[in-house]
């Protein structure tokens, strides 16, 4: 559970929106509502639903390892949707915005949580 895992994937999303930007496409939040996740993206959407009770869970208890591996957890499962699902290349423009604010909300998860940690999360690597 190294720090440059969570950089990695950090910077591996921030390509992926300065592609978007370049190629003209902005996250106006209409997939949110036009898309039926896919199996893979609700494990995405539920663990960024623990990241608050993960922080004050941390914070009652004394204890950033569970920052540390709920960030873990989230990058990890976000390599494997990016791995399983084209992003830029998905054809429907509803699921491709959809899957586009799924990695931005990622990326300021991931950046939140090693910010808290002392990590610094680089735009490139």
């Amino acid at each position: 559970n190294t720090g440059p895992f969570f950089q990695y994937t950090y910077a591996r999303i921030k390509s992926v929106l300065k592609k978007a930007e370049s190629a003209g496409l902005k996250v106006t939040g209409k997939g949110f509502t036009s898309v039926l996740p896919a199996a893979k993206e609700l494990e995405v959407l539920k663990l960024l639903l623990k990241f608050a009770p993960t922080v004050v869970e941390a914070g009652t208890g004394y204890s950033p390892a569970l920052v540390a591996n709920y960030c873990y957890d989230l990058a990890k499962e976000y390599n494997q949707f990016y791995h399983d699902y084209s992003i830029l290349g998905e054809t429907d423009s509803y699921i491709k915005e959809f899957r586009l604010a799924l990695s931005e909300s990622v990326g300021e998860v991931l950046s939140k949580g090693m910010g808290l940690l002392g990590v610094e999360m680089p735009e490139r690597m």
